[in-house]
């Protein structure tokens, strides 16, 4: 019988009771606390009607109370479904909706995001985190629940995007977790007792995956609700954290500023730079300001970790690869491969789709059967990248067959943005994909069909956009012609075609920062 991620965690409670677990803006909890806390969110929980089995999301940024919830969840065998934050009240209604949630904790900045929500899931129960719920969460029992959990349970569903433009639910059993968290940290130096993983990230992102491993490694999630560059630089300087997860454009905000020169590097462990390639000059630069601790990974919310590397792989000089240019190496326990067109593999070296087989991967997309089909063949899950393997192991992202565009570090759909402007009553056509940028990696262009040029206004469009969908999606540029956009003979839009021009000279189809 395996172990389940409540199992863990308590055994990591029990050992390490006086060391700080959870820390936000100088305010800290200790393990016995936080489990305490915990405990008392679960009871809260039950009480409310909630059951063992049932899915609570959470939207929320990083701070104390996020974390009671991931214990919580763990201590009332409950599922937790993060909502992400900045995005549409019908996002947020449809994740909601298709995990059929009983709960749903909210910090109160977010409130807003769900307003009038009650409307359409009546029976949801809603926990403001206000000065209110530190009062409830006390008067709850401090005594374990005894909920039975079988290590098949399942512990977290987490959305991704999809082509249709509805997020996709990915779900994790308490098994399928841990294995995806460990092998997160397979390659990392040892996390001892006391060392710091700083969350510049939400947790309910890929800086999830490693409050976990942290917290069963005796070490203090250190927390902060958003990325600010002397904030990080500060905490990094002090010699409290140890591990940190930052995306390509945070860290070229680093080694651009004026303070970094000065700072204090020596007790960092591990930065692992994810969500999107990063440009050679930025990475050069912060290899050289913070030394050999860069690491790299690539993975998806569907299967993952796929492939990582240190800076003994990363910066290496290998006959017959490119490591500055992968994402990348094989690890020893995931399978990757690349297929062609009819799923079969191609020889080393070729391109195609990259596809991959963990133990920490999904089962299937929840309540969706048909997608399942299409993303799983015989137990590999089809990534919708497209790269190739070296004869040496490394692994090169060229391309994304779905146009996912990813914009510091966060996932957007072109698909979801066409139907948005589709909606104008002057647009004829549109086409929605990511363009270069220079701070962010990509950011979102789309080009509009209207009968007459002076018909639309690219503000307008902008704002539709981020009226429905949020501002980070929003296009930073709009682009509008009179003829048609250009399409295959069975009317299929050539998205690629529309877009190749904006990436001329730049090398690959994904930018980086």
């Amino acid at each position: 019988m395996s172990v389940n991620v409540k199992e863990l965690m308590e055994q990591s409670a029990k050992y390490n009771q006086l060391r700080e677990a959870v820390s936000f803006r100088g305010n800290a909890l200790s393990y016995g606390e936080a489990w305490v806390r915990g405990i008392r969110l679960a009871n809260g929980l039950l009480s409310l009607g909630v059951e063992p089995g049932d899915r609570v999301g959470v939207l929320e940024s990083n701070c104390l109370e996020a974390a009671d919830f991931y214990q919580a969840g763990a201590i009332g065998n409950f599922v937790r479904v993060p909502l992400y934050a900045r995005n549409s009240p019908d996002i947020h209604l449809h994740m909601l909706e298709n995990t059929q949630c009983k709960a749903l904790l909210v910090s109160p900045e977010y409130c807003h995001e769900i307003e009038g929500i009650e409307a359409s899931l009546p029976d949801l129960k809603i926990i403001v985190r206000d000065d209110s719920y530190h009062t409830w969460l006390s008067d709850q029992s401090d005594e374990d629940p005894g909920v039975e959990i079988s290590s098949d349970d399942y512990f977290i569903i987490r959305h991704t995007g999809g082509t249709t433009g509805k997020p996709k639910a990915v779900a994790y059993t308490h098994r399928g977790w841990i294995d995806a968290c460990r092998d997160w940290f397979y390659i990392f130096p040892q996390l001892l007792p006391g060392d710091g993983c700083l969350h510049v990230g939400p947790i309910s992102h890929a800086s999830g995956y490693q409050y976990l491993p942290t917290w069963l490694g005796g070490g203090c999630n250190v927390m902060v609700d958003h990325f600010d560059v002397d904030e990080t630089l500060e905490m990094i300087s002090s010699g409290k954290v140890s591990y940190v997860q930052l995306v390509s454009t945070m860290v070229r905000s680093i080694v651009q500023h004026p303070k970094a020169k000065s700072t204090n590097f020596s007790g960092l462990k591990c930065v692992l730079v994810g969500a999107g390639p990063s440009q050679d000059a930025t990475i050069l630069a912060a290899r050289e300001l913070m030394g050999d601790v860069l690491y790299q990974g690539y993975g998806q919310t569907e299967v993952l970790p796929v492939a990582f590397m240190g800076p003994e792989q990363w910066f290496a000089d290998i006959e017959g690869s490119e490591p500055l240019r992968a994402c990348g190496t094989r690890l020893p326990y995931a399978l990757i491969d690349i297929w062609g067109d009819d799923n079969k593999p191609l020889p080393i070296g070729e391109v195609g789709e990259i596809v991959a087989k963990t133990d920490g991967q999904m089962f299937g997309f929840w309540n969706n059967p048909e997608a399942t089909g299409e993303r799983i063949v015989n137990g590999w899950v089809k990534t919708g990248d497209i790269g190739r393997i070296d004869k040496n192991g490394y692994v090169y992202l060229l391309d994304r067959s779905d146009d996912m565009i990813i914009s510091g570090g966060y996932n957007i759909w072109p698909s979801e943005i066409e139907n948005v402007v589709a909606s104008h009553p002057k647009v004829k056509e549109v086409v929605a994909f990511g363009i270069p940028d220079e701070k962010w990696g990509e950011t979102p262009c789309v080009v509009c069909v209207v009968e007459q040029m002076e018909a639309v206004d690219a503000s307008e469009v902008r704002h539709m956009v981020e009226k429905a969908l949020g501002s980070y999606k929003k296009p930073s540029q709009v682009h509008f012609q009179c003829e048609p956009l250009p399409k295959t003979p069975a009317g299929k839009l050539k998205r690629k075609d529309v877009r190749e021009p904006y990436w001329a000279g730049a090398g690959r189809r994904i930018f980086g920062s």
